[in-house]
């Protein structure tokens, strides 16, 4: 979200640190769908001031991919951050295969996350065990990502398997990551 609010107050006119006045503010159409509504949230500046057009058009998924392939758009891809630690082995090989500059920057960036957040550790919140992208819990240029091992199909009922080779069915965006994770005493996915 840093880029972005950056971005918003270049366009206003107003960097950082400058105070934007009151009543300046740019409006933000976020596209979430009736099936994700409690995704919706509002922004945490007053400079932003977010909209939900296709839930005030009553859109679901399904009506936006029906327009979009009207369109003759039909492999319009979901939204989701490239570091997601819910992205699916298909999701993985794709951007190793058709990206390898950002492949190259997600490798990274699940290297850098291994023992945690610098900050948080510094102020005494260490990680307990590593961080991975990768379900599987190894490096991510490691990770079984051509399929779903034997092991893991053996371990996995049907759904869990397609998650695992697709990615979470519902997705993300940078204004509304997957808010029904639920999380521990210490904000740690369970």
């Amino acid at each position: 979200m840093k880029p972005i609010k950056k971005k918003i107050r270049d366009i206003l006119g107003y960097p950082y640190p400058t105070r934007v006045p009151k009543g300046v503010f740019v409006e933000q159409w976020i596209g979430i769908s009736t099936d994700e509504f409690h995704r919706a949230k509002d922004a945490d500046v007053k400079y932003m001031r977010n909209r939900h057009p296709l839930i005030d058009m009553g859109w679901s998924r399904s009506d936006c991919v029906r327009y979009l392939t009207s369109l003759g758009l039909a492999e319009t891809p979901k939204s989701s951050c490239l570091g997601c630690p819910f992205h699916g082995n298909a999701q993985w090989r794709k951007i190793r295969d058709a990206s390898p500059a950002e492949w190259e920057d997600v490798v990274a960036f699940d290297a850098a996350i291994r023992k945690g957040n610098a900050r948080a550790n510094a102020s005494g919140n260490k990680l307990l065990g590593e961080a991975f992208l990768h379900r599987a819990r190894v490096p991510l240029d490691q990770a079984p990502i051509d399929h779903v091992t034997r092991g893991e199909r053996a371990a996995l009922d049907d759904a869990e398997a397609e998650a695992a080779e697709l990615g979470v069915v519902n997705g993300c965006s940078p204004w509304s990551c997957r808010g029904d994770i639920e999380q521990d005493d210490f904000g740690l996915a369970s």
